[in-house]
């Protein structure tokens, strides 16, 4: 029987934490032979999980249209049972794959025509336009593929009158990925917060620069960014605000350097603007804030409102008021004690609800629906999905 899966990306890097980590070692544990084709600079096997490279393109017309055809020739040479891709402009690969009636699936990570009309490189007069034909093509091309996996709640309402097989798998942490033996004592902690991922202005960095900048001066607080500029000229503006001279900029962390990073300080943030596809979503760095025993300061959306309260893990802010994420900033290095029971608390929640085990298990239902199932069971759980590396 083939149990084969081929896993293929024209954007991520073949380790990618959700791609990689978390759905392929899952599949791979399940027993599926997995295969990843992602821009990387050489073949090999790691955890018995084959990457096959691709070329990294310098333009982003040459990825979409060279590197898809070059993906579109690996892929199918690969004769796999079910075909699984990651990014909005390899749908037509999808689509000519479905031609060849083979299973394919696409794994929607974000809201395309919403993110669309946001970008800051794409002229305004042309981001309509161009969300609508993101959204046009997504749902035509829903009704043609063989599934969908999505990554939120709001996404799966999108979907669901274009398709009856979309399932929902979030993007929750790994528990063991953060074994109590890496916590330090709080006594120990530095005075500092932390900010994990992409910085742009739709995060809110320059309201979190100029908040560490406002916290009194005799606590000695430090920002820690840990993650890539995605906006040009960005790091030199931020180097001008008032409170840079608090920040310690750490760069693109890989995920041990990142799980001991957040070992280390007092408060993760996450105060994201009111752009409408960012106040559904789930960010990662939040909930594995909550795996790390880190408090919460993030921005008062009703949906983060709703389990940040319920597991009494964190502090809601304006994120556009840089007095008022100052203020909580302070409130957390000021009362040691509340601060370290959120950091609990919110371990606590990420252990009952919000971990990779339960998406798992959601993840290989899927993919048995798709009549593709493997010689044998998957154990229940993670387990020791990420013993290796």
């Amino acid at each position: 029987m083939n149990n084969r899966v081929c896993v293929f990306t024209s954007v991520h890097p073949p380790l990618d934490h959700r791609i990689f980590y978390k759905e392929c070692k899952s599949l791979a544990r399940a027993g599926y032979g997995v295969t990843i084709i992602a821009p990387h600079d050489r073949p090999e096997v790691v955890n018995g999980i084959r990457i096959v490279p691709l070329p990294r393109p310098k333009r982003r017309v040459s990825r979409i249209f060279r590197t898809g055809w070059q993906l579109y020739r690996k892929a199918l040479a690969e004769e796999a049972a079910v075909y699984h891709f990651h990014d909005p402009e390899l749908i037509w690969v999808g689509l000519l794959l479905r031609c060849h009636r083979k299973k394919v699936v696409y794994d929607i990570h974000e809201d395309v025509p919403q993110d669309l009309l946001h970008k800051f490189y794409i002229p305004l007069w042309l981001r309509w336009p161009l969300s609508w034909m993101a959204s046009t093509v997504e749902s035509i091309a829903a009704r043609f593929l063989s599934g969908l996996i999505v990554v939120t709640p709001s996404i799966a309402e999108r979907f669901k009158e274009h398709s009856s097989k979309v399932v929902l798998v979030r993007n929750f942490p790994v528990p063991e990925e953060f074994p109590p033996h890496l916590e330090i004592a709080w006594s120990q902690r530095d005075n500092a917060v932390i900010f994990v991922g992409s910085m742009s202005r739709n995060r809110g960095i320059r309201e979190l620069v100029e908040a560490i900048g406002l916290v009194p001066e005799h606590l000695n607080s430090r920002l820690r960014l840990l993650g890539p500029f995605s906006m040009p000229n960005l790091l030199s503006e931020l180097e001008r605000v008032p409170g840079w001279d608090r920040v310690e900029n750490l760069g693109t962390q890989d995920r041990e350097g990142v799980i001991r990073s957040l070992s280390r300080v007092r408060a993760g943030l996450v105060t994201i603007h009111p752009v409408p596809q960012l106040t559904v979503s789930y960010p990662i760095k939040m909930f594995e804030y909550m795996a790390a025993c880190v408090p919460i300061i993030a921005s008062d959306f009703p949906t983060w409102r709703q389990f940040i309260m319920e597991a009494r893990c964190g502090l809601l802010v304006n994120p556009l008021n840089p007095r008022e994420i100052s203020d909580a900033i302070e409130y957390i290095l000021t009362h040691p004690k509340e601060a370290e029971e959120m950091g609990r608390n919110g371990r606590k929640a990420m252990e009952t609800s919000f971990n990779w085990t339960h998406d798992e298990r959601k993840l290989l239902a899927f993919y048995r629906g798709l009549s593709a199932p493997p010689p044998r069971q998957a154990p229940p759980g993670f387990g020791s999905a990420m013993a290796s590396k």
